[in-house]
């Protein structure tokens, strides 16, 4: 009898947690906005450009901050990440125009960061995940784009900054539309 009650609370709890997969459908929708302006403005201002990046950090941070608060295990890879993020986007919104350059820097190394995440993260949702393999590539992707950061391969920093800024925006909204899906479809399951 206890086992069918534990049973039974487990299924509604993760029933309201999958019903929210719209969450991460307009944070999906949302990063691809930010991706498409993001991309849109030229290297002419340091300030709008370093304000856009502290802005991503802090939202991507946030939403990690909320996945420690659900997530069934690892709580502590979501919320250290969740941290991470917050940090640098508060250090990015400080002073936009002076730390402009070094925002390139912290990109090289939170891409870094954020792939590895991405990577392990599509390993872990192999068993539940049809589409696990997006967020393989797209870790790959943030892993290869790190690197590129880092090494600083394009002539001007602005525009390096500026395309990887929205390349990471995109792929994060790409993920998003997948977990929601992926949750809309263990909603319906359930």
């Amino acid at each position: 009898m206890s086992e069918q009650v534990d049973q039974a609370v487990v299924r509604d709890t993760a029933r309201k947690v999958t019903g929210l997969w719209w969450l991460w459908l307009i944070s999906g929708i949302a990063w691809v906005i930010v991706a498409l302006v993001v991309l849109q403005f030229d290297s002419a201002s340091a300030t709008t450009v370093g304000v856009i990046i502290g802005l991503m950090f802090l939202f991507s941070g946030i939403e990690q901050l909320f996945m420690a608060t659900v997530a069934d295990s690892m709580r502590w890879v979501w919320a250290l990440f969740g941290v991470l993020l917050v940090v640098a986007g508060v250090i990015s919104l400080i002073q936009p125009k002076s730390t402009f350059a070094g925002i390139a820097d912290i990109l090289g190394f939170l891409f870094l960061l954020v792939g590895v995440f991405w990577t392990v993260q599509a390993f872990i949702d192999r068993a539940d995940n049809d589409l696990w393999w997006i967020g393989l590539v797209s870790g790959i992707l943030m892993i290869i784009l790190a690197f590129w950061t880092s090494g600083q391969f394009l002539i001007d920093k602005a525009f390096l900054l500026l395309v990887f800024a929205g390349v990471w925006a995109l792929l994060h909204g790409l993920n998003d539309f997948v977990k929601a899906f992926a949750l809309r479809s263990a909603h319906k399951q359930l």
